[in-house]
């Protein structure tokens, strides 16, 4: 089987985090973005598309740049995301990194913030969905502690449940990272161990249920719904058939 024909991918990426510091006005970026998403749709039609990005904002909306932590990086969250081909957006969020000499306050503040304005975007400007794709807190930030490893996946999480509740653009987001014991090498301060962090595999969990109730929801909607209209149909054959009937002899 050609990966083009398999069932189980998603989606691709075109890049994780593409970034151009050398053309902070974007051009280099958004044209490799064409080039590239064009290629890959010629190649596979069955996937989903994505181009990788963080979420920083660019030169076509620059009065939404203040939104950005102090990084010009050359890409461009709209422009991007608009290029035919690229079929949902992605954001990031590492307030821990981005804003790593400012308050704990400031930096969820932030990522409040951050996550509101992509969100919002997704729906009114790309029309498109949304993933937020990689976030977390490292054990390595000076001061860690559990609890605010937690509060920063509950402010993720809650931006999500809301968005699917109600039918936005957001309904699902990947942390950064899920490891197994005996994966050591692999730790880079972000990694989750579930059998370690009972906590955060909690507030995991109660997202993962949240959101399967949802689904429920809405599955059940959709069945009502094709029910009904299977139910009309059937009743404007009936009644097509009686009207050209006769009464009588």
């Amino acid at each position: 089987m050609h990966y083009k024909d398999d069932p189980t991918i998603m989606a691709w990426e075109l890049m994780n985090e593409p970034r151009c510091t050398s053309d902070p006005s974007g051009r280099t970026i958004q044209a490799w973005i064409m080039e590239m998403a064009s290629h890959v749709k010629s190649i596979d039609r069955n996937h989903l598309l994505v181009a990788g990005l963080e979420g920083f904002y660019g030169q076509s909306t620059p009065q939404k740049k203040r939104l950005n932590p102090s990084l010009d990086i050359g890409t461009d969250f709209i422009a991007n995301n608009q290029i035919p081909g690229i079929d949902f957006a992605t954001v990031h969020s590492y307030p821990d990194q981005w804003l790593s000499s400012s308050s704990e306050q400031y930096q969820l503040s932030f990522l409040n913030n951050w996550l509101d304005a992509h969100i919002r975007d997704a729906r009114i400007i790309l029309h498109k969905p949304i993933l937020l794709a990689e976030f977390g807190k490292s054990w390595k930030d000076p001061g860690f502690n559990t609890y605010q490893r937690d509060q920063l996946f509950n402010i993720v999480y809650n931006k999500i449940y809301w968005s699917a509740k109600t039918g936005g653009p957001a309904s699902g987001g990947l942390f950064w990272q899920l490891l197994a014991r005996g994966m050591e090498s692999f730790r880079d301060g972000y990694e989750i161990i579930l059998s370690e962090r009972s906590s955060t595999a909690n507030v995991i969990a109660q997202q993962s249920h949240k959101l399967d109730q949802i689904r429920k929801i809405f599955t059940r909607r959709r069945n009502v719904q094709r029910w009904k209209r299977a139910r009309a149909k059937r009743r404007g054959g009936w009644h097509g058939r009686n009207r050209g009937g006769h009464i009588g002899n």
